[in-house]
């Protein structure tokens, strides 16, 4: 049986990098698994795992378990049959409700396949002052199903969420093991711990997406001879856009960041070809994270997702025009 764990947490939370963080620290004897999903279609956290040493399957554009869960199902049973893994970490959409994942891997058919541990859901405080994500019924529902609360992004608190956390804590914490971190940086032995909350969740009222969108268990990819394309995703009163270029696409450094800090849009995410190697971009609102390495990823991908009316075409065009290849 292979142990396995829920990671989720609301857009902007830091469920990759504390992925990343695990992964890096996993024990060296044994196998894991990511099974990651994104809201949009260019795959960015499968760009970002992708040299974790971990085994890799990306459901992206939409939630992993619409259209009667088929696509969660097959990524999962590629995963466990194929990869045998001792460990695998579930990393939802962060617009995603967690019932039908939990429901689905609880489900008779997968007895003999999973030992589901701890819930993990990580929360970045401040969320909390922030009405939009309170009135979000996947944010509050991700939180209710949690064994162990992460509040992740220490570093970035103030005084008003620290308030705001320790209210939240007394009315809705219960006897659920909380956790204070800072960039992602949690013990793997929480990992183990039992999954004990088996409190009842509602159905998402806003769990749905048209019947014509694309579900599929594959990151967006280049057709051969073709230099970029862009995709577009909606669902669950969010939009969006992104990007993919390839190998030979190189951006100019500053005038990138500058485009990733400007964008009037809620979420930045990135992982781009510059001069000096890769680019890493990570925005939250008005946080923004840039990493840089010297190796070259095998092509560039960037996605912008927003609650509001975005104008898509101008910032496509403004980002072509950074382009030095």
């Amino acid at each position: 049986m292979t142990r396995t764990n829920l990671i989720t947490g609301f857009l902007g939370s830091g469920k990759t990098t504390s992925i990343l963080h695990l992964l890096a620290n996993k024990p060296e004897h044994e196998k894991w698994a990511v099974l990651v999903n994104e809201f949009g279609e260019v795959g960015i956290d499968g760009a970002l795992l992708s040299d974790s040493g971990a085994l890799l399957k990306e459901i992206p554009g939409g939630c992993m378990c619409c259209v009667n869960g088929l696509p969660m199902q097959v990524g999962l049973n590629t995963l466990l049959r194929q990869g045998k893994p001792d460990r695998l970490l579930i990393e939802p959409t962060g617009l995603g409700h967690p019932k039908q994942i939990l429901d689905m891997l609880t489900a008779p058919v997968y007895e003999p396949w999973i030992d589901l541990r701890a819930t993990l859901c990580l929360l970045d405080p401040r969320q909390l002052l922030d009405e939009k994500a309170l009135n979000n019924e996947n944010f509050r529902d991700q939180l209710a199903a949690a064994d162990i609360i992460v509040a992740n992004k220490q570093d970035r608190a103030v005084e008003e969420s620290i308030e705001a956390f320790e209210q939240w804590w007394q009315l809705y914490g219960g006897d659920r093991q909380r956790i204070d971190a800072r960039q992602g940086n949690i013990p793997v032995e929480l990992l183990d711990a039992p999954r004990r909350n088996r409190r009842p969740l509602p159905e998402s009222a806003a769990h749905h997406h048209s019947a014509g969108e694309r579900k599929g268990l594959a990151a967006l990819s280049l057709p051969e001879h073709q230099r970029w394309r862009r995709s577009l995703n909606s669902g669950q009163g969010h939009q969006a856009c992104g990007w993919i270029f390839d190998a030979e696409t190189r951006f100019d450094t500053i005038g990138l960041m500058e485009w990733a800090r400007l964008a009037p849009v809620d979420r930045v995410k990135g992982v781009m070809r510059i001069p000096e190697g890769l680019v890493r971009l990570n925005r939250q609102g008005q946080d923004f994270h840039i990493e840089t390495q010297n190796v070259a990823p095998p092509d560039s991908r960037i996605e912008l997702i927003t609650a509001s009316d975005a104008d898509w075409n101008a910032l496509q065009s403004s980002l072509l025009k950074l382009r030095l290849d």
